[in-house]
C-alpha cells in the first residue's frame, strides 16, 4: 500500500470507535447526513421544549452523542434500555455489567459515570449543612439518587450537630444483594469524632421493595442502644426502595 491509502487507514483510526466499523464509507471527519440531521433535530427538541416530552432511549441517545461521535446511536440506546430498564438504572448500572453490552466501549462508561457522579453531587449538595427538618423532601431525592438503583446493598450514616444540620454524609459498608455488614460500635465512634448529636441511618433495598427485614430491626436497635449509652439520638433508619422509602420512625419501630 502507498503512503497515500496508509495515510488515510490511520486517519480512520483515529475517528472509529474501537468496538465496530462504520457500516459503509464516510468522507474523513464527517458524520453521514442522515445521523448529522438526526442529531441536530434531537438537539433542538431538547433545547426548545427540555427533557420532559423526550422518551428515555432519546434522552440517552443525546448522551451518547458525545460519547461515539460518529455513529448512529439509537440501537444501543435502545439495547441498554432493554437489558437494564430504564434510563435511572442505565447510568447508575456497574462499569463491569455496561463492560458486557455489545457496543459499549470505555468512552460509554466513563460518560455514563460522570453523570451519575453529577446527578449525586448535585443532590448532595441540597441537603449538606442545611437542616434535615427543614429540607427532608431534598434529603429523600438525594438518598434515592445515590442509592435506589443500586444492584447491592450500601450502608450510609447522616450525621447532625446540635441544630439537626447535616454535618457529613458517609458510606459505612457495601454488602451483596440482600445484606451489609454494620458495626454499632464504628457508627458510634465515628459520631463522636464528628462530634455528631444525631444520626440517621439509611440503606437500600436492592429488590426494591423497602419492607425492614427482621436483620434490619435487630441491627437498627443495636444501633441505637450504642449511641443512647453516648447521649447521641438516633433520629430515624431510612429504607429506599426503586420507588418509594420506609421510615422507622414512622412505622414504630424507633
Amino acid at each position: 500500500m502507498g503512503k497515500s491509502g496508509h495515510f488515510e487507514e490511520h486517519m480512520r483510526s483515529l475517528f472509529d470507535d474501537s468496538d465496530e466499523a462504520p457500516a459503509a464509507p464516510v468522507p474523513q471527519g464527517r458524520l453521514p447526513s442522515y445521523i448529522k440531521d438526526h442529531r441536530a433535530r434531537l438537539r433542538d427538541r431538547f433545547m426548545s421544549g427540555g427533557a420532559a416530552a423526550m422518551p428515555d432511549y432519546e434522552l440517552l441517545e443525546l448522551i451518547l452523542f458525545r460519547s461515539i461521535p460518529r455513529k448512529d446511536v439509537k440501537p444501543l440506546a435502545r439495547l441498554l434500555l432493554n437489558q437494564f430498564g430504564d434510563l435511572n438504572r442505565v447510568i447508575s448500572a456497574p462499569p463491569e455489567r455496561l463492560a458486557r453490552v455489545s457496543g459499549v466501549a470505555t468512552a460509554v462508561i466513563c460518560d455514563l459515570k460522570i453523570l451519575e457522579a453529577a446527578a449525586q453531587r448535585m443532590a448532595r449538595s441540597r441537603v449538606m449543612q442545611r437542616q434535615v427538618i427543614a429540607s427532608w423532601d431534598a434529603l429523600l431525592d438525594y438518598c434515592h439518587t445515590a442509592m435506589a438503583h443500586r444492584e447491592t446493598e450500601q450502608f450510609r450514616v447522616l450525621y447532625l450537630d446540635r441544630k439537626n444540620v447535616l454535618v457529613a454524609d458517609e458510606e459505612q459498608g457495601r454488602g451483596t444483594v440482600d445484606h451489609v455488614p454494620v458495626y454499632p460500635r464504628e457508627v458510634a465512634k465515628r459520631a463522636l469524632e464528628l462530634n455528631a448529636s444525631a444520626l440517621i441511618l439509611v440503606h437500600n433495598h436492592p429488590s426494591g421493595d423497602p419492607t425492614p427485614s427482621q436483620a434490619d430491626i435487630s441491627m437498627t436497635r443495636k444501633v441505637d442502644a450504642a449511641l443512647e449509652a453516648l447521649g447521641i439520638v438516633l433520629h430515624d433508619h431510612l429504607i429506599i426502595g426503586a420507588s418509594d422509602e420506609l421510615s422507622f420512625r414512622s412505622e414504630g419501630l424507633l
